[in-house]
């Protein structure tokens, strides 16, 4: 069953509407683009003493490492960041590179006396974009990862997320459009803020292809006068002619075009509410409902579909000064578990509002690779 949507008045928006409202937490993006490559790593770099971590794999072909040590039933309890990546599985060696800077600093599971023994935790997940650029051997690499979470340290707190063409967004395509990185936050009436980063490469497709309108858009807060944006007849009849054409055109520059196509969408969802590995692998899962109702359909067997969860743990899950269980054990849990149902709701709403937000930040790519619209584009938005 689906969560049920948080109600947006009371639910605003964080200061930069992004994943970085949640304190403590940066994000960084490294890429390269021309010259027959067209992929990039996007870090999420987690505060001084990691976060409570979880994920939700249901892609039938994910590009995943060291996701088993999130299991709730395993040893190790916090991370210090989590990689998304292009590059499919070649990609995952950007994670390396980022392992490597948190040793330099630190920053990991302690095995020793020294402060300086620690093995980095660096769960990490990969979408396909092989060839995009044009030359098919162009990837992430561990240096790749090493500039972004560079990137993310270097940043200042609650910085504003880059989007679109950037990070593991640069080589992402959904449904033939272009696709990308996108990212949105709320702050629920408890001040838990709940917020997510999404990398948008789908096999299945983001539009609705009797109208035109983004599949998430109908799950924004309504503008009282407007609504949704809904193309007209004739804007989506020119929009389709001209995806049908970029994708004839990218079949004909790819002479060895990859059957079915391979995607992955991947995310991370993150929270300053206090939450147990078990907790948070639920939002992990529940947050697949807010893709679910953005892309259609996912979780194929040529998707890696995979959402991370981090809980920096700054704020109570219930919020001091409430109500007294007047002596009944039962009370307590009930309130437990609905302050933990409006960060599950939460969770799904950012995740379909990062997906939109991609999409439209993303910019048209059109290279040796393949002719890749950008929807904007596509319908003047």
């Amino acid at each position: 069953m689906n969560a049920e949507r948080t109600n947006p008045e009371s639910a605003p928006t964080g200061p930069a509407d992004c994943l970085t409202d949640v304190p403590g937490l940066r994000v960084g993006h490294a890429q390269r683009s021309g010259g027959g490559r067209l992929a990039g790593t996007t870090v999420v770099l987690a505060p001084e003493g990691g976060a409570v971590a979880a994920v939700d794999v249901r892609g039938g072909g994910p590009g995943t490492r060291e996701t088993d040590a999130l299991d709730s039933r395993n040893l190790v309890q916090r991370v210090d960041a989590v990689v998304l990546t292009g590059g499919s599985a070649f990609g995952l060696d950007s994670a390396s590179g980022v392992a490597s800077w948190l040793e330099e600093h630190g920053r990991g599971f302690r095995v020793g006396p020294d402060p300086a023994q620690v093995v980095p935790v660096v769960p990490a997940a990969a979408l396909f974009d092989l060839g995009r650029g044009g030359d098919w051997r162009a990837r992430p690499d561990a240096a790749l990862g090493r500039e972004a979470i560079e990137a993310a340290a270097g940043s200042r707190p609650g910085a504003p997320v880059a989007e679109g063409n950037v990070g593991a967004g640069t080589g992402a395509v959904a449904g033939g459009l272009k696709g990308g990185i996108g990212s949105a936050s709320t702050v629920l009436p408890s001040g838990v803020t709940v917020a997510a980063l999404a990398a948008v490469n789908a096999a299945g497709s983001v539009v609705d292809p009797r109208t035109g309108a983004l599949y998430g858009e109908h799950y924004e807060p309504l503008d009282e006068e407007d609504g949704p944006h809904s193309p007209t007849v004739a804007e989506h009849a020119e929009a389709m002619r001209r995806l049908t054409a970029a994708r004839a055109e990218s079949e004909r520059r790819q002479a060895a075009s990859v059957r079915p196509p391979l995607n992955t969408t991947l995310a991370v969802v993150a929270t300053d509410a206090v939450l147990t590995r078990a907790q948070a692998h639920k939002l992990a899962g529940t947050a697949h409902d807010g893709l679910a109702r953005a892309v259609r359909p996912v979780h194929l067997l040529s998707d890696g579909d995979t959402v991370f969860a981090l809980a920096t743990s700054g704020r109570p899950l219930i919020p001091d000064g409430g109500p007294e269980d007047a002596g009944d054990p039962a009370f307590g849990v009930h309130r437990e578990s609905g302050a933990l149902n409006e960060v599950l709701a939460a969770g799904a709403d950012v995740l379909t509002r990062a997906v939109v937000k991609a999409v439209l930040a993303a910019e048209t790519v059109d290279g040796p690779g393949g002719v890749f619209p950008a929807y904007r584009d596509l319908y003047n938005r």
